[in-house]
């Protein structure tokens, strides 16, 4: 225990969990990313996990229009946001409804009592006030007039509306916790600079009511002292915070430098794949074409028609504009073209749960096209290597001259976390196959003996003229073909074409332990769940437990059937209902293989990893 100036003690913590929850219009997304960012630059290791609505601007006050946004920081490793919360801080009754299961008993609960009307407690279907009816009493709950005491800060401030000093209650909120947990305001107060930098009385009213929220936690007798969370041990280095969407198109230009390619984009906004089209505008003096185009099928077939000009080309979407994809990204594997298809999975079918996260798209990036269509399917596994995965899956098409689907998740892509930043000159060279110097003896669909792909002979080239095209091709001219021995054999050469790319993935490797009684599989965004759970079994006792997490899906590592066959036992934890797992069972006979599989939008939780995995190895 230390003090800060004599004032209040503050105790130091391992690491905190907090959710912000409210309204979809009460910020909270901003109020949890300041915070997160404010705790990245103390130094704190951090895991991030943004959950809102699927509208734009859900019913107020309502159980399904709640917001949320789930901080875990820590001086020591963060895979997960968290499971059990340690602060819930809720600026409505439906807020608090919602979340309270996650609170932990005896900890702290911030509610803004203005919001706990008659109509709003209603909204909630509530039948009586839980700040009243004794419901709370196994809390520490800390009732704040948030929205009065904002008016006041803000009574003195020229130019603001009632609406706009009503909303800028979540930085009163951001304040307090910030005295909380010893956090530092200016991050915060630079924040406000910039954003409202031609806006100057904004600027003011949120940096008073921030401090309003800071100077009214330090003097509440019911926070008897602050916490602080010391920084994390990492690697040296440069480190920034970083969300998964963004990391995936910064993954996309260092593919882009690195393979001498100008970077093309053909896309179609749809959540939650649309903020890696946002970032990718951004950076036009690096050369990126990006296109908005009306629809999905436009968005693939322009970035067709990029790559066979020579770009490195892109398009991104998630599960529906997949579908939507499905035989343009047939037509690339049949010219056998590079490019990148980046699908932000979410929860299905159809519209299903746009903002909510999901494993279920991948039997669909595996065989969602018509004929015998194969193309490399990897998948990322947290907010920052969703950079490595981008990276790799350009290198893929590029050096392999075929289609690769990236698939991540509304988790992961939402999340953040922190990313030690890298310096191209470091990363590995990416070798393209397109051809210059023309010679009497070169044919479209000559292959290279390594791994089969062909030459990348841009158009306009002398000498290089060619047809493409989605009717069979002439297994060497490329000339339309209707010859059934060659059909065949092309179908089998494309096939060979994506198996002989294990010999340029990594062979898998388990975490934990290299054999014995049980082995955890999981693939994509799933990995800092099992992680965490996989560590926390072994750090119970219960040693002989590995973890073997797949970012290579089709192909699969070379060496996958050995690793499993170490084990005795083996479940696949996903969050579908069960594809993985169906991928393994046709590849791999007579293992003896369980599931666990959850399809709420939600991540998994320790606690139902831990129970599912103490029942196999009884």
């Amino acid at each position: 225990m230390v003090t800060d100036k004599k004032i209040k003690p503050i105790e130091v913590l391992e690491g905190v969990v907090i959710r912000f929850v409210g309204d979809s219009g009460d910020g909270m997304q901003l109020t949890g990313t300041q915070f997160s960012d404010t705790s990245a630059m103390f130094g704190n290791d951090i895991s991030t996990f943004p959950n809102y609505p699927a509208e734009i601007r859900a019913p107020k006050g309502s159980l399904y229009g709640v917001s949320g946004f789930q901080v875990h920081i820590g001086s020591l490793e963060v895979s997960t946001p968290g499971d059990d919360l340690d602060l819930l801080v809720a600026m409505n009754p439906a807020g608090l409804k919602t979340n309270l299961y996650a609170l932990k008993p005896g900890h702290t609960v911030i509610v803004d009592t203005d919001s706990f009307t008659k109509k709003n407690l209603e909204k909630a279907q509530y039948d009586a006030n839980p700040l009243e009816d004794g419901s709370l009493d196994n809390f520490r709950v800390i009732e704040v007039s948030m929205t009065s005491l904002t008016k006041e800060a803000l009574k003195d401030v020229d130019g603001l509306d009632n609406k706009s000093i009503t909303r800028s209650k979540n930085m009163f909120a951001l304040g307090m916790v910030y005295w909380m947990y010893h956090r530092e305001k200016d991050h915060t107060i630079e924040f406000f600079n910039k954003k409202f930098k031609t806006k100057p009385h904004l600027i003011e009213a949120n940096t008073k009511v921030l401090n309003a929220g800071y100077f009214f936690a330090e003097t509440l007798e019911l926070i008897p002292n602050s916490y602080t969370i010391s920084p994390a041990k990492m690697d040296a280095g440069t480190y920034r915070i970083i969300g998964g969407n963004t990391a995936t198109a910064w993954g996309l230009l260092a593919a882009a430098e690195k393979s001498g390619l100008e970077l093309y984009l053909g896309s179609y906004p749809i959540t939650p794949a649309t903020d890696i089209l946002h970032e990718l505008v951004k950076h036009k003096h690096f050369g990126v074409k990006a296109f908005q185009a009306e629809d999905e099928i436009a968005a693939i077939c322009s970035s067709i028609g990029a790559s066979f000009a020579g770009d490195l080309a892109v398009t991104t979407t998630s599960g529906p504009g997949l579908a939507l994809k499905g035989e343009a990204l047939g037509l690339a594997m049949i010219i056998e073209l590079p490019l990148v298809v980046v699908n932000v999975q979410r929860g299905g079918p159809s519209t299903g749960l746009p903002t909510k996260t999901e494993q279920s798209d991948l039997m669909q990036a595996m065989y969602g096209r018509n004929g015998e269509s194969p193309v490399v399917v990897i998948a990322a596994s947290t907010p920052a290597n969703c950079f490595n995965y981008a990276f790799e899956a350009a290198k893929l098409a590029v050096e392999h001259m075929t289609p690769v689907v990236l698939l991540t998740d509304g988790y992961i892509a939402n999340g953040s976390a922190p990313w030690k930043i890298l310096s191209v000159k470091d990363m590995p060279e990416i070798k393209n196959n397109k051809v210059t110097k023309f010679s009497e003896d070169w044919h479209p669909y000559t292959r290279h003996e390594e791994t089969l792909a062909r030459d990348w002979a841009i158009p306009g080239t002398p000498g290089f003229e060619h047809r493409v095209g989605g009717l069979e091709k002439d297994a060497i001219s490329g000339n339309v073909s209707y010859v059934p021995e060659n059909h065949e054999a092309m179908t089998m050469v494309r096939a060979e074409k994506i198996k002989k790319v294990q010999n340029y993935i990594p062979e898998l490797k388990t975490e934990f332990a290299e054999e014995g009684d049980l082995l955890v599989v999981g693939w994509g965004g799933t990995y800092g769940s099992l992680h965490s759970a996989v560590k926390q079994f072994n750090e119970e006792g219960y040693k002989n437990v590995g973890l073997a997490h797949f970012n290579y899906i089709n192909p699969l590592p070379k060496n996958t059937e050995e690793v499993l066959r170490k084990f005795k036992k083996i479940i696949v934890c996903e969050l579908n209902n069960g594809q993985f797992v169906n991928i393994l069972k046709m590849n791999f006979d007579e293992l003896d293989v369980y599931q666990h599989n959850k399809i709420q939008g939600l991540p998994f939780a320790n606690g139902e990893l831990i129970e599912q995995f103490k029942q196999l190895v009884k």
